[in-house]
């Protein structure tokens, strides 16, 4: 029999046993994503009567499979079941907890209260407000909550309500064509505006101080103020984050560094936190009970799974609670385990990993869209898959020496293959590759987990104030673990990439990650090796030779190896992100620019640009260019010869993306929003 038969046969009997082992379950949640994902490229909101007709379809086609007693059926529609669901899901959420959006700028008094205190440095206190009501005659605000950075002083807390003259601008878009959408994500988290309080802040009651947000709050506040007396700069930083999920302090070098190394998911709490501080809760305990000759009867395994999750529920309030979805997601694969364990059953399956992330589906279907959601299920869901896999070496049963092999093994084999699942995703949402991650992580793991301990023996000896010691050894694993991410930073710089994926890279990805997870066996590692060849020939984005900003001035073109602004200035938020995403130097002038006091010429080999400033321009400029930049109302007929992008253009689609197209003559013009038809997209004024 030929060899293509018999791997085909092979295939076919993988596929068959998946699904006699009820492996569908664990494709559940990929269809839920895969109904959220085609939700969320609508062009339009859909109408109220396109659920109900999708509805009665659905159930339609469950009650056909039932009766007529198709096993095939039935499952097929399961999953389309669950991916209709994910379709509504979105909608239903933003019924629930979503908010108009402003759209007006508002300025004013209003008194509102504290819902969350997201984060609190030496530039004031981020908070997120709600019932905001208006006072002094300022403007009523349509919105549920919005984001709003506070002085320093008073310390609010969470519960409380204060007064403040308060600016409120927009929530701003997409910054480039499927880049992160602040529009989208404050809305489903009901935040209609982002702002900043003008001058005093008045706590004009304080909160219940029986409320639990607020004592975890408090909590927070008094572990963040004892690390910022221990430790300081980036040591303090990092502690905070890794302690008590609060990012904001990290500075851009130190964040820089930690990626290139491959240990930005250190100071993001995750799985690895959660189970070096569950899980040594879990083995310490256990350790204890059995040196004890009256509890030998006990169920002692069964007392350290309590004690474990007790305290990975404990980190995850300390850590935010459900709104940080990566130690969420780890909380609850930990609730499984430590269940498993309990009820003695398997512990790590792929079934626990679709029942986790079906909670948070449901909870919180806006977070599969975030970078955070997308790691930590691909990593899970890739070392669960390569765990199932069949063992190739024996167990561990020689001396200190071979078992600490193992383990760096293991560590190296563990940082692999999370890394290999996280590459796609990392490199769409971040542009940026670790190639040397694996290394960065076996070195630094050490420290990492003395990092965890000391945190955890400084938080047991607070009460007592004693917790100054453990702090000082935590903040110089945190500068070793620097140091090390430093070194590897430096080996790896002339080998990081800068790759912009296209966004069909995102769903490939999905659609590997469920074959994936759903094969049993060696077949299971068929998508991934067939994705690597595809992503690297066709799913690379071209770079923009045009870039123009909706509310500033600038203008980017293309100029040799880099881009030169036209019009604008570098240091501005939307240039600094342009550099930062494609890694381009944008120079302060385009080598090309001619301008005067109407306007701009850029002239280049392959086209050339008007950027018309002064209506006076349009006459001489509306003719002879390929492209038109008008921030003002252009008269009817201009662009004619070429193309225009107009003031309402850029209202209404946000920054604008272009491509010169040499066979056609033309750009290709992308804008960030595609359409305004969507609840969560600001409305032009």
């Amino acid at each position: 029999m030929a060899w293509p038969s018999v791997a085909s046969r092979s295939l076919r009997l993988a596929i068959t046993d998946a699904a006699e082992q009820r492996r569908l379950f664990v494709l559940l949640p990929f269809s839920l994503i895969a109904g959220l994902v085609a939700y969320a490229l609508l062009p339009v909101e859909p109408e109220a009567f396109h659920f109900i007709i999708g509805s009665l379809c659905v159930t339609g086609c469950l009650l056909l499979a039932m009766l007529t007693h198709s096993l095939t059926g039935r499952r097929v529609a399961i999953q389309l079941f669950a991916a209709w669901l994910g379709f509504c899901l979105l909608a239903l959420h933003g019924l629930a907890f979503g908010t108009p959006m402003l759209s007006v700028p508002a300025y004013g008094t209003y008194s509102a209260r504290v819902d969350e205190v997201l984060s609190a440095d030496a530039n004031g206190i981020r908070a997120v407000l709600s019932a905001m009501t208006p006072m002094d005659g300022a403007r009523e605000l349509p919105i549920r909550r919005a984001r709003i950075l506070l002085p320093g002083e008073p310390r609010v807390e969470v519960g409380d309500w204060i007064e403040a003259r308060i600016r409120l601008a927009s929530v701003p878009g997409p910054i480039l064509p499927g880049a992160f959408d602040s529009q989208f994500h404050a809305y489903f988290s009901g935040i209609g505006a982002y702002g900043n309080a003008i001058g005093a802040v008045e706590i004009v009651a304080q909160g219940d101080d029986s409320d639990l947000a607020r004592r975890v709050q408090a909590l927070r506040n008094h572990i963040g103020q004892r690390i910022d007396l221990a430790l300081e700069g980036a040591s303090a930083a990092i502690g905070r984050a890794m302690m008590m999920g609060d990012q904001s302090a990290i500075s851009d070098e130190t964040r820089d560094v930690m990626a290139a190394s491959g240990l930005a998911h250190v100071y993001s709490i995750s799985g690895l936190h959660l189970s070096i501080v569950a899980g040594g809760i879990f083995w310490l305990l256990r350790l204890a009970l059995v040196c004890f000759p009256m509890t030998l009867t006990w169920p002692n395994k069964q007392i350290a799974a309590i004690a474990g999750l007790s305290a990975a529920f404990s980190y995850l309030l300390l850590a935010g609670g459900m709104d940080n979805v990566p130690a969420f997601r780890s909380t609850l694969m930990l609730a499984l385990i430590f269940g498993a364990v309990l009820a003695g059953r398997r512990a790590l399956t792929m079934r626990n990993v679709a029942i986790a992330a079906l909670v948070i589906i449901l909870i919180d279907p806006a977070s599969i869209f975030r970078a955070s959601f997308q790691l930590s299920f691909a990593a899970v869901v890739a070392l669960i898959g390569i765990y199932e896999l069949p063992r190739l070496s024996p167990p561990a049963t020689g001396g200190s020496v071979e078992r600490a092999l193992r383990f760096v093994s293991a560590t190296a084999w563990t940082s692999f293959v999370a890394g290999a699942a996280t590459l796609l995703f990392s490199a769409y949402h971040f542009q940026q590759t670790a190639p040397l991650g694996v290394l960065g992580n076996v070195l630094a793991l050490p420290f990492v987990s003395l990092i965890m301990w000391f945190g955890v023996l400084a938080i047991l000896a607070m009460p007592f104030g004693l917790d100054g010691p453990f702090l000082k050894l935590m903040g110089w694993n945190i500068d070793r673990m620097v140091d090390v991410a430093e070194l590897v930073a430096g080996w790896s710089a002339s080998l990081t990439g800068n790759p912009i994926l296209a966004g069909w890279t995102l769903l490939a990805g999905l659609a590997t990650l469920a074959w994936f997870a759903f094969i049993e066996g060696r077949w299971r590692l068929l998508a991934p090796a067939m994705l690597l060849p595809i992503i690297l020939l066709f799913g690379f984005a071209p770079r923009p030779d045009v870039l123009v900003a909706d509310t500033t001035q600038a203008v980017a073109v293309r100029d040799g190896t880099g881009m030169g602004l036209v019009t604008g200035r570098t240091g501005s938020f939307a240039v600094d992100v342009w550099s930062q995403y494609y890694q381009t130097e944008i120079a302060p002038t385009h080598s090309g620019t001619h301008c005067d006091s109407l306007g701009c010429i850029v002239k280049t080999d392959q086209f050339s640009i008007a950027v018309i400033r002064n209506a006076a321009a349009f006459a001489e400029d509306c003719y002879g260019n390929n492209l038109i930049i008008a921030r003002i109302s252009a008269p009817q007929g201009c662009g004619a010869s070429g193309q225009i992008i107009t003031a309402r253009d850029l209202q209404r689609g946000g920054v604008q993306w272009l491509r010169w197209d040499e066979t056609a003559g033309r750009f290709e013009i992308h804008p960030a929003i595609e359409t305004l038809s969507r609840p969560w997209r600001v409305l032009p004024r």
